[in-house]
């Protein structure tokens, strides 16, 4: 019997109900659709005091997304994109992988993160893609070879992440189920070696 496959989906913006949470919905899909258990972290509970390594006191919500990284065997992360960058909540939320410096599994190490921009233009979206995956390099992820961007202009996503843009949810779902497969594969390896 295989072990639970465990994926966090961080995404959104202080509007709950935004694009990017519900792209990160549609990815999350793909990712269950793939086996996972999926936990969201979302819109206003990622709103939490900016990082900070002077002190070790954390809010409560702060406490449970560091839990949730701890818990995940995948992540996806949506972030929209302001003027042409991550926003400052999803990076903020991605700072506190920090305090895993001395876990385990030393922040993400070898995790498969997905990574998804929404933005209103093209520019933006790639450029918060790249920022994205570099972040998840950065703290020893492995970004799935398929990303995700979302030209909110073109592409409208309901509730659950669908759309008649059926490519673009295909995409996202892709992001999802890549993460899921990938994290199967290093549970796969560890119990092997």
């Amino acid at each position: 019997m295989s072990e639970p496959l465990r994926v966090l989906a961080i995404g959104g913006s202080t509007r709950p109900d935004s694009s990017s949470e519900r792209a990160v919905r549609a990815a999350a899909r793909g990712a269950a659709q793939h086996g996972a258990e999926v936990r969201f972290i979302v819109s206003r509970d990622l709103i939490m005091p900016i990082y900070d390594t002077e002190t070790d006191e954390r809010t409560e919500l702060a406490q449970q997304l560091v839990e949730a990284y701890r818990w995940a065997d995948g992540l996806i992360v949506a972030s929209p994109g302001y003027h042409g960058g991550i926003s400052g909540m999803i990076k903020n939320a991605l700072d506190y992988i920090e305090d895993l410096r001395e876990h385990d599994r030393v922040y993400l190490d070898g995790m498969a993160v997905g990574c998804i921009a929404v933005a209103y233009g093209w520019q933006a979206t790639v450029s918060t893609l790249h920022q994205l995956r570099q972040v998840a390099h950065a703290v020893r992820g492995w970004p799935t070879p398929l990303g995700a961007s979302v030209n909110a202009s073109v592409t409208k996503l309901d509730h659950e992440g669908n759309s008649d843009d059926t490519a673009a949810v295909a995409q996202l779902e892709g992001v999802g189920a890549q993460v899921a497969e990938f994290a199967r594969m290093r549970q796969a390896f560890h119990r092997v070696g």
